[in-house]
């Protein structure tokens, strides 16, 4: 398996930037950096619009005070791509906690800070037609990404130090078993003689690059992501650091990096060898939004039809959530970027694909004409929608193209389930103490939402979320004083609403959340924000204290039910109750790109009179797969029957929760028998120095047996319907799937087949 590491990634110096420069080549390099970082400041119109890490302030003082003098070569790389830049500081953050955690010198944590953060500079190097490029990378477009390691590196020869530093971004992309090396000398080095912060990095990288938007997927969710590392354990990555790093994510990641930032603030901000050159912080600061642009920001993001804005050389500026809605695509991942019809696969009236230059867009920008035409563009699943697309170019007063607006209004006969779900939500009965919807009105609604998933593989996610200590409020400042924390609350719900979602008081101080397409990712990241926002609301009544609220979010997965998957978010906000509160914890490997694939292959189970059986693959150690075994016991209520060793039996009730009335009235006990082994596997060793390395991995090996109990009065097929079911759950909360077999053995089962009738004559 090949993982996929955020941009390209190596490393500079910071001693011998500004000043007087140094004579020879060193200097001339400098100079010429210099002059690059005044160009790229120049066209200022490039630089893409991502969140920050904290703030835009308090990233640039951490960047300042971590770097000193190369923080100019960090303004260069944000300069060409902010995402690399959010990508190198996110990634330092993590390592610099990390490397706390397991007790590293302060030399080697300083170097992996240092390598961590501009290890991606190689970057501003790569034409923007590549860096930029909505679509798949070709062979040579990959060559040139490939490249930029190198010229990381060579960046960083002429101003760094620090030999360990260039050891660790010249390491950055060598695979653990030395099948593959990013390394700029000749010599492979495999294993543990790769140095530790190249392998730290790597890992932390590649759960960044997975957990973040990307033009062409959205982010995946954090157990996904520790799936992916471990299936790569071995390979790519060292195990056992996959293993440590899959213990330090259990931790509250916002609170480490904040950890990690205060130290460098407290730390690194005197250091008297960064005291001769000025970070001149002023040339990147943005300008503050004026009332007039809070306005349009608001009015775009609340309108239902689809608003993109692209500038006179081609880049996406804003793209607004009712595109987001009509596309799939995230605005994250797709602004600065080069607008081409292929991005959205515009097609003409009569279903040709037009061309770049033929594309209305280019048209507004090129003649300034307005143009109004029914187009097709491939929307949510790559499906076809019929749109009315408006074109119109934006003059300014000299006459001169600035750029155009394109908009997109779904002309499609069919109502999506973000409309249905919204005349739902307007129609639904209110709670009349925070105005939003009831728990009797949730259940009916999350019901409709697991039910269209089933039809057509959407996400969705669900959010449940408490009032902290909420019963001391009650008794210390009166009940007054928590209708007004609960409706503080629901005020900040209602605000974080999208088209399609709903909020509901499901009982008390708890509230839940119902997110129409929205992952698990995307739906952590929001609770978080819900609750950092309420954090910071002082409460009249409360002597101008605040109230704090603890979050569980999940994503439906495939063979959820309404009742697993609420079950599966209560679950994780007994999580974070028990962690401290004022949290956010997230269950559940949602969907995924191979839901359905993975889906039908588990009703294709074998079949013997009443049993399914499967033998079943998790790339996780027998531990972690026994954790995830326990959430499904807890969310299907399951009764455990048997532990003898290896062997659990369990007894669960189905239900055909998306069937007729008569059969969703009526429940079918299964049996549930699995079997674990933990296995090694051996990687094929690719020279003679690195036969002696253990460079294998660990997994677990699973057969489920899934039998249900015989009744009266019971169809035989609807029964295996059911078990069917209960076999797709399992496989998606223990993120297994089947081996695929060898030609081989496929060969010979068929040889079997053919040859057994004719030889037991």
């Amino acid at each position: 398996m090949t993982m996929v590491n955020g941009p390209q990634n190596d490393l500079y110096d910071t001693s011998l930037i500004g000043g007087n420069l140094p004579p020879g080549p060193v200097g001339r390099g400098v100079a010429e950096l210099q002059a690059l970082l005044r160009e790229l400041e120049a066209v200022t119109a490039a630089e893409q619009t991502l969140p920050p890490v904290f703030s835009e302030a308090v990233d640039r003082r951490l960047v300042e005070v971590r770097l000193g003098a190369a923080a100019s070569l960090f303004a260069a790389l944000r300069c060409k791509s902010a995402a690399a830049a959010g990508h190198g500081l996110r990634v330092a953050l993590s390592c610099s906690a990390w490397a706390s955690r397991i007790g590293l010198q302060d030399a080697e944590r300083h170097a992996i800070e240092v390598a961590a953060l501009l290890h991606d500079v190689g970057v501003i190097g790569v034409p923007d037609h590549v860096l930029l490029k909505a679509g798949t990378l070709d062979a040579d477009e990959t060559a040139v990404m490939s490249q930029s390691r190198r010229m990381s590196l060579e960046i960083l020869r002429g101003s760094c130090t620090l030999p360990l530093v260039l050891e660790i971004v010249r390491h950055v992309a060598t695979w653990y078993d030395g099948s593959s090396s990013g390394a700029e000398s000749e010599s492979t080095v495999s294993g543990e003689r790769i140095p530790l912060g190249a392998r730290m990095i790597a890992v932390v990288e590649a759960y960044d690059a997975i957990t973040t938007d990307r033009v062409y997927r959205p982010a995946q969710s954090r157990e996904r992501a520790i799936a992916e590392l471990f299936a790569g354990a071995g390979t790519q990555f060292d195990p056992e650091l996959v293993r440590q790093f899959a213990e330090f994510c259990r931790e509250d990641q916002a609170a480490m990096h904040w950890e990690a930032a205060h130290r460098w603030l407290a730390s690194l901000e005197a250091d008297p060898t960064e005291t001769l050159w000025g970070f001149n912080a002023a040339a990147l600061t943005a300008t503050e939004p004026n009332v007039q642009s809070l306005f349009q920001g608001r009015l775009l993001d609340n309108m239902y039809d689809a608003v993109v804005f692209i500038d006179a050389a081609g880049r996406v500026q804003s793209w607004n959530r009712g595109t987001e809605r009509l596309t799939g695509v995230t605005g994250l991942s797709v602004r600065g970027r080069l607008w081409s019809s292929q991005l959205l696969g515009l097609s003409d009236e009569k279903g040709r694909m037009i061309a770049d230059a033929d594309c209305p867009v280019q048209t507004a920008i090129r003649c300034g004409v307005q143009s109004l035409r029914r187009l097709t563009i491939l929307g949510r699943g790559r499906r076809p929608v019929a749109v009315d697309a408006h074109a119109i170019p934006v003059i300014d007063a000299q006459g001169v193209s600035q750029g155009a607006i394109l908009l997109f209004h779904d002309a499609s006969s069919e109502t999506s389930l973000e409309q249905r779900c919204q005349q739902l939500h307007e129609k639904a009965t209110k709670d009349p103490l925070t105005q939003v919807a009831n728990r009797a009105e949730f259940d009916r609604v999350h019901a409709m939402f697991v039910a269209a998933h089933q039809q057509q593989h959407a996400p969705c996610s669900l959010m449940m979320c408490d009032l902290d200590r909420f019963k001391r409020v009650n008794d210390t400042y009166g009940h007054q004083a928590g209708d007004d924390a609960i409706r503080c609350l629901a005020s900040l719900l209602k605000s974080s609403c999208r088209p399609g979602d709903l909020v509901a008081r499901y009982g008390g101080e708890e509230f839940v959340l119902l997110c129409a397409d929205c992952d698990n990712a995307t739906a952590a990241r929001r609770a978080d924000q819900i609750r950092k926002a309420l954090s910071q609301v002082t409460q009249p009544r409360m002597e101008g204290r605040s109230v704090t609220v603890s979050f569980g979010v999940t994503e439906i997965q495939p063979g959820d039910t309404p009742e697993t998957m609420l079950r599966r978010a209560d679950r994780a906000l007994l999580l974070a109750k028990s962690n401290g509160r004022n949290t956010v914890v997230q269950l559940g490997s949602g969907a995924g790109e191979e839901s359905a694939a993975a889906g039908a292959r588990s009703r294709e189970a074998v079949r013997s009179k009443e049993t399914l059986q499967q033998d079943l693959i998790t790339p996780v150690p027998v531990k972690i797969a026994i954790e995830k075994l326990r959430g499904f016991v807890a969310d299907h209520q399951a009764k455990i029957v048997v532990v003898d060793g290896n062997r659990v039996r369990l007894e669960i009730d189905g239900q055909a929760g998306g069937r007729s009335r008569r059969l969703a009235d009526r429940k079918t006990t299964f049996f549930v028998e699995a079997t674990f082994e933990e296995e090694r596997v051996q990687r094929d060793r690719c020279d003679e120095s690195s036969r002696s390395l253990d460079a294998g991995t660990t997994r677990t090996r699973m057969h489920v047996v899934i039998t249900p109990r015989r009744g009266r009065n019971r169809r035989h097929h609807d029964a295996m319907d059911l078990a069917r079911d209960v076999l797709v759950s399992f496989r998606s909360y223990l993120m297994a799937y089947e081996e695929e077999p060898s030609p081989l053995s496929g060969a010979l089962t068929r040889a079997r087949r053919i040859l057994t009738p004719w030889l037991s004559r």
